[in-house]
């Protein structure tokens, strides 16, 4: 938070839960592709989608140096990704199992 704020928690609290409403309003990926492109900086839009990629290869069980190679992250936010996936609030959690589910629900619409 901006040091600069006047905002109590709660206010802060409130303010992001709006954010997430309207994240979660959204219908689909281009949808959300639209308002985060909207809403970011093209850099700040650029470490979100670096964070979600660093992700993906720690699932794989990429070491911190690979992954710094493949993507060019820096190691300490690979260590940051790396300690909020495991000791985090568990929304990236929650994100791999949305994605692993609807990836699963897609594959079996798609063989039908």
């Amino acid at each position: 938070m901006k040091p600069n704020r006047s905002d109590d928690r709660d206010q802060q609290l409130a303010a992001e839960d709006a954010l997430c409403r309207a994240i979660v309003s959204l219908r689909n990926a281009a949808e959300c592709r639209d308002f985060l492109r909207d809403l970011c900086t093209p850099a700040e839009l650029q470490a979100l989608v670096d964070r979600w990629q660093v992700v993906g290869l720690l699932q794989q069980d990429l070491p911190y140096r690979r992954i710094h190679e493949l993507t060019g992250v820096s190691v300490t936010t690979i260590g940051r990704v790396a300690r909020f996936l495991s000791d985090g609030f568990g929304g990236y959690a929650a994100a791999i199992e949305q994605c692993q589910a609807g990836h699963s629900s897609r594959k079996k619409s798609a063989s039908h």
